[in-house]
């Protein structure tokens, strides 16, 4: 018996102004070759189906046609909802996609019996028993009262999860001693665990409530399916409990790893093995870092624009993400990176300046006050996240330094002059303030001669 496990397809993504439709189509494709290839009896895709609760009509027909396209192959088909998932979108077609041999869960269910799915093989024998569990919403578990600690909440939260999957497991054990012989139990999950590693593109799902499920705390079921972190990997040095990750990069920083789905294979009530079979990539994508010159010279590693007249198939464009390290040059940023970029077979859709040093050294200083530094401790504070590493920053440095000297001068000697005629207003006769008003009077205008100035 064999399924493939993946998740976080996240149809209708909108990736910086950019569809993923092509992408998708080509992978689902694909993944209809691997169910047929490797003879898989059940695809169960654990949760993110769509990237939002109301999907663009050509993401619900991308997947309406592909739930048409996997009758041709046998295999049971088991949706689960996840956090970027409508239940009320997802449900709205579940009694029909029953009769295409296609089980939907789009939430949590009132019973847990339903959330047992029986799989058949293409023999229409029992082959698996699957207790197939989506993103469990906080709402749908327990109720919050007044004067809960955060940790209080966390705890209830956790301990419902863990008990749902406590009886969807016994549920399953007791269908499974009903079986001529033992069966694989497999459970599914849409959630974070202690130690998953995830990526810009995953969201926090259990805010204020509940940072991670602990995966000791999972039944004792042969194989766990989970979705929600696009990267794949396995759980607490486990075989059994993985991610599947997202079939394609959700964002630049998931391209440093593979993307996969995974292909697992039953001996009877056993698991006798996981593969990751990796998926190809659809899309050229990239992420460059450094100065203007570092990336000005990997980028002569891509390929020039082809004219009309020379290419004889549509070219292959890459996306790319920018992250310039230096600060010079801000306010033209944008030009120069399009006139290095405009020869190329490639197209800016992330453009940033590095932040990362800047960000750890106001961390390091947020418990210091305005009342215990300088003027000069202040500035040299705004000074350090800048990055003045080459000798034009040097340069601009300088200028910069000698500026702000001679502003603090100005500043400083106009609040010496006005002490001054504070005190002398206070301590001399009414003859005497009458003379010094006439002097005060010109200082006064040339001060805002300057002012104007």
């Amino acid at each position: 018996m064999r399924i493939i496990h993946t998740s976080d397809w996240h149809l209708g993504q909108n990736f910086y102004g950019k569809s993923r439709a092509q992408e998708h189509q080509l992978f689902m494709q694909w993944l209809l070759e691997q169910i047929q290839l490797h003879d898989v009896d059940a695809l169960i895709i654990a949760g993110d189906i769509f990237d939002t609760g109301t999907p663009p009509s050509y993401a619900r027909c991308l997947y309406n046609q592909f739930i048409v396209d996997i009758q041709t192959t046998g295999c049971k088909l088991i949706v689960l909802g996840g956090n970027h998932d409508s239940v009320a979108t997802l449900g709205e077609s579940k009694q029909l996609l029953e009769c295409l041999n296609a089980t939907v869960i789009p939430g949590a269910l009132d019973d847990v019996s339903e959330h047992i799915v029986v799989v058949n093989d293409k023999q229409q024998n029992p082959c698996a028993i699957v207790c197939a569990l989506p993103y469990l919403r906080p709402r749908d578990l327990v109720l919050s009262q007044s004067g809960e600690s955060s940790t209080d909440k966390q705890r209830k939260l956790g301990n419902e999860i863990a008990s749902l999957y406590e009886q969807c497991f016994s549920e399953a054990q007791r269908i499974n001693k009903q079986q001529p012989q033992a069966l694989p139990i497999i459970a599914t999950g849409h959630l974070t665990t202690v130690g998953a590693s995830t990526s810009e593109s995953v969201r926090d799902i259990y805010i204020g409530s509940l940072d991670a499920f602990n995966a000791t705390l999972f039944p004792d079921a042969d194989y766990i399916a989970l979705g929600h972190i696009h990267r794949p990997q396995k759980i607490a040095k486990t075989e059994h409990i993985r991610y599947s990750g997202s079939p394609i990069p959700l964002s630049f920083d998931e391209l440093s790893g593979e993307k996969s789905v995974f292909l697992a294979e039953f001996n009877q009530a056993s698991l006798a093995d996981v593969k990751a079979i990796e998926v190809p990539r659809f899309q050229a994508m990239a992420s460059l870092k450094g100065s203007l010159a570092d990336i000005e010279q990997a980028l002569t590693e891509f390929e020039c624009k082809l004219s009309d007249a020379e290419s004889m198939t549509p070219q292959k464009t890459t996306w790319l993400s920018i992250e310039v390290a230096q600060q010079d040059f801000l306010s033209d940023l944008q030009t120069r990176i399009a006139d290095i970029t405009e020869p190329l077979a490639v197209e800016v859709l992330q453009l940033k300046r590095a932040r990362s040093q800047r960000q750890q050294q106001i961390e390091q200083l947020d418990n210091e006050t305005l009342s215990e530094l300088s003027v000069d401790d202040v500035f040299a504070r705004r000074l350090a996240q800048e990055d003045f590493s080459e000798p034009e920053q040097q340069a601009r440095l300088s200028r910069v330094k000698s500026q702000f000297k001679q502003v603090v001068a100005q500043v400083e000697e106009r609040s010496t002059n006005l002490d001054s005629d504070a005190n002398l207003d206070t301590n001399t006769s009414r003859d005497t303030n009458a003379n010094l008003d006439t002097g005060a009077s010109k200082v006064s205008k040339a001060d805002l001669g300057e002012d104007k100035a």
